[in-house]
């Protein structure tokens, strides 16, 4: 996964502001007590990052791939 697919999920998911918000101040037990930016500035993979925030959140499977956009014409 791309870091510029990590935020599109990301802002997908819970907004934009909210999500900028989130990466800076939810830590992930998971990932070291990191924090989600932290753990992307450290070299974590954006994938691992997303699916540690995806448990923490209690994101449903079904909206962890991302919403489904049509291709423009």
């Amino acid at each position: 996964m791309r870091l510029s697919h990590f935020w599109e999920l990301m802002n997908d998911e819970f907004g934009e502001a909210y999500a900028s918000s989130l990466a800076r101040s939810h830590t992930l037990h998971a990932l070291g007590d990191q924090t989600v930016q932290q753990a992307l500035d450290a070299g974590e993979s954006p994938r691992t990052v997303w699916l540690a925030l995806c448990d923490d959140m209690d994101v449903p499977e079904s909206r962890r791939l991302g919403v489904e956009r049509k291709p423009a014409k």
